[in-house]
């Protein structure tokens, strides 16, 4: 399995919030989601959903994103889907761009299952690149904390080749976006390292 050097990153991520205060709306929403999603576990049963939150926006920062929106929108990713918080609470609260971001990247439970991934392949393809951006650490987050799930070795390489659907859908757009976060090659680089040590092709 190849090795990523997360010592680096972490480093790199150090580095990037000593020179990033974040603002009002920033801290706000990750109360806000941190309160929301206070007694919600990830699929281990035991870790804190909010842990994950805490990497999605570590790797926003990583990539050197700095508007506003879009890090308020890595904390509440997945408050539509996980929490009884509607899109018209988060308009109210953090505004209309950030509500936006947060409803293309929801699923929409009500469907049913293969209906349900159907449409949200359409929603991420469709997504403007701020969504999308944030799509990009959430599925690196995800990936990275993979190998703590109370997974089989099957039902991995299932997880991780539906990530690389959406990696897909999405990396175009963002590629084009590199000269303005100048960080995003390093969250790459751990998504590459991540998909290796799976047995699959880099993707960027």
């Amino acid at each position: 399995m190849v090795s990523f050097p997360y010592e680096v990153l972490n480093t790199a991520i150090d580095t990037v919030r000593k020179g990033n205060m974040k603002s009002k709306k920033v801290e706000e929403a990750k109360q806000f989601a941190k309160r929301k999603h206070a007694h919600l576990t990830r699929k281990d049963g035991k870790t804190p959903s909010w842990k994950h939150l805490v990497q999605v926006y570590r790797r926003l920062e990583l990539m050197d994103v700095k508007d506003d929106n879009v890090l308020s929108a890595g904390w509440l990713h997945d408050i539509i889907e996980d929490t009884d918080v509607s899109y018209d609470v988060i308009k109210e609260r953090f505004g209309s761009k950030v509500a936006d971001i947060v409803s293309w990247l929801s699923k929409d439970n009500r469907l049913a299952k293969t209906k349900r991934e159907k449409q949200y392949r359409e929603q991420l393809r469709q997504a403007p690149v701020d969504a999308q951006v944030v799509k990009l650490a959430d599925i690196t987050a995800n990936l990275a904390d993979l190998e703590n799930a109370a997974y089989d070795k099957k039902k991995k390489a299932e997880q991780v080749k539906q990530k690389v659907k959406y990696i897909k859908l999405i990396k175009s757009s963002i590629t084009k976006k590199k000269k303005d976060m100048p960080g995003l090659q390093k969250v790459q680089d751990e998504l590459n390292s991540i998909l290796e040590s799976y047995g699959m092709k880099k993707e960027f």
